[in-house]
């Protein structure tokens, strides 16, 4: 005779057997559900804030690679629409962060300083200056991305632990009360 293959609900089963059961995270246990999103939510955000000062420093550093003089739009388009690998972000993203300072306090000055670079030297500062606000920027968003980690896995190990704190993060929409006449 035989075996016959398992069905959905048995295989979901077995998945689900196999898989470690989500784990809390102790540094945010201090924190109930609803407190718990806003500060992803709020991590998302700053993450989304700091790439964008990020772009805009790496823009900047393309700008001065190429040597783009003032009103060479030409240029200046080329530098700026050049074919990128599709590996990176595909998200939506907006396009001017909400609010706040960044994170460096320098680099609104960083951006708009050397818009004309007279010489090497100047031009060997400037450069010196955006990476290492990039540096800066590139690991403050890192950690940006283990605390969202760590929200996400304790958000998980709660709704794991309590499935219906997962109905808690839905609209609430008034109810429409009907009357039977």
């Amino acid at each position: 005779m035989q075996e016959r293959p398992p069905t959905p609900a048995a295989r979901a089963v077995r998945a689900t057997m196999m898989r470690p059961t989500p784990q809390r995270v102790p540094e945010l246990a201090h924190m109930d559900v609803k407190r718990l999103r806003r500060y992803r939510q709020a991590l998302l955000q700053e993450e989304l804030r700091t790439s964008y000062w990020r772009r805009l420093i790496q823009a900047r550093r393309d700008l001065l690679r190429a040597d783009v003089t003032p009103g060479d739009r030409r240029k200046l388009v080329e530098v700026l629409t050049e074919e990128r690998p599709s590996s990176g972000r595909t998200s939506i993203m907006s396009l001017h962060p909400d609010g706040g300072m960044p994170i460096l306090p320098h680099l609104p000055d960083l951006w708009a300083s050397g818009a004309i670079v007279t010489g090497d030297l100047e031009q060997a500062e400037l450069h010196a200056r955006l990476a290492s606000a990039e540096s800066v920027l590139s690991s403050y968003r890192e950690a940006l991305h283990r605390r969202v980690d760590r929200a996400t896995a304790d958000l998980v190990a709660r709704y794991h632990q309590e499935p219906r704190d997962c109905l808690t993060a839905l609209p609430i929409s008034p109810l429409r009360s009907t009357s039977v006449r």
